[in-house]
C-alpha cells in the first residue's frame, strides 16, 4: 500500500488546490436542498450533463416535494427517461418526496442518518447534500475520489468509506469543506483513470504515483 502524503504535504497540495479554485462547486444543477438531493438521486449510474439534462423540464414541473407527488411516478419518469434505471429512480424519487412531505413537514432533513433512510438515498447521496448544501464538511467518495486519494497518496483506503474516513482523519480542518469538490474536479478533469495528465497536474512533486507521466 502507498503511503499516506505526510501533513505538511497535504497542505500544500490543498493549498494549490485552493489557489486554483478558491470556491469549487458540483456540476449538478439546482437551487434548493430538494432539487440538489433529487439531481443527486437521478446521477447514480449517470453523467452530471445527462442529469442536468433531464432534470431542466423536471424541475420547471415540479421543484417541491409537494410538486413532485402531484406530478407522479409515471410523470417523473418520462421527464428523466433519458437516464439509465429511470423507473426505478421515478419510484425512489416519487417515495422520498411523500416521507418529506408526511414527516418532514416538506423540508430536507440535515442528518445523515435521516437522509440514508430515504428512498434511493446512500451514503454518499447524503453527503453530498450535507456539504454542498448544508456546509457541512461531509466527504461524498465517488469512484473519481477513490481513484484520486489512492493514487496520489491523500486519502489512502481499501474502500470508499476507508477513503473516507482517511480525508476527515488526515485532510487539514480549514480544507475539509471543500475537500471532495477539488478532489472530484481533479480527478475528472486532470487525474483520469486513463492517461492521466500528470504534466498538467499541480501535484507532480508531491504525487506517490510511480507510474507518473511527463
Amino acid at each position: 500500500m502507498k503511503p499516506q502524503l505526510s501533513y505538511p504535504d497535504l497542505v500544500k497540495a490543498f493549498t494549490r488546490f485552493r489557489d486554483a479554485e478558491p470556491e469549487p462547486k458540483g456540476e449538478l444543477v439546482h437551487d434548493s436542498a430538494f432539487t440538489l438531493l433529487v439531481a443527486v438521486v437521478l446521477s447514480a449510474q449517470a453523467t452530471d450533463r445527462g442529469v442536468n439534462k433531464a432534470t431542466e423540464p423536471l424541475f420547471a414541473a415540479a421543484r417541491t416535494p409537494e410538486a413532485m407527488l402531484a406530478l407522479g411516478e409515471e410523470g417523473i419518469a418520462e421527464h428523466i427517461k433519458s437516464i439509465g434505471l429511470f423507473r426505478n429512480k421515478a419510484k425512489n424519487v416519487s417515495k422520498l418526496s411523500r416521507i418529506l412531505v408526511e414527516e418532514y413537514g416538506g423540508e430536507v432533513p440535515s442528518s445523515r442518518a435521516a437522509l440514508v433512510a430515504l428512498p434511493g438515498v446512500g451514503r454518499k447521496t447524503a453527503n453530498v447534500v450535507l456539504n454542498s448544501w448544508f456546509k457541512m464538511p461531509a466527504q461524498a467518495v465517488d469512484t473519481h475520489i477513490f481513484r484520486v486519494g489512492n493514487r496520489t497518496g491523500i486519502a489512502i483506503g481499501k474502500d470508499v468509506i476507508a477513503v473516507e474516513r482517511a480525508i476527515e482523519d488526515h485532510v487539514p480542518a480549514e480544507f475539509q469543506l471543500h475537500a471532495h469538490h477539488w478532489l472530484i474536479l481533479h480527478g475528472r478533469y486532470t487525474c483520469t483513470a486513463r492517461n492521466p495528465k500528470c504534466g498538467a497536474c499541480v501535484l507532480g512533486d508531491l504525487c506517490c504515483n510511480e507510474g507518473k507521466t511527463a
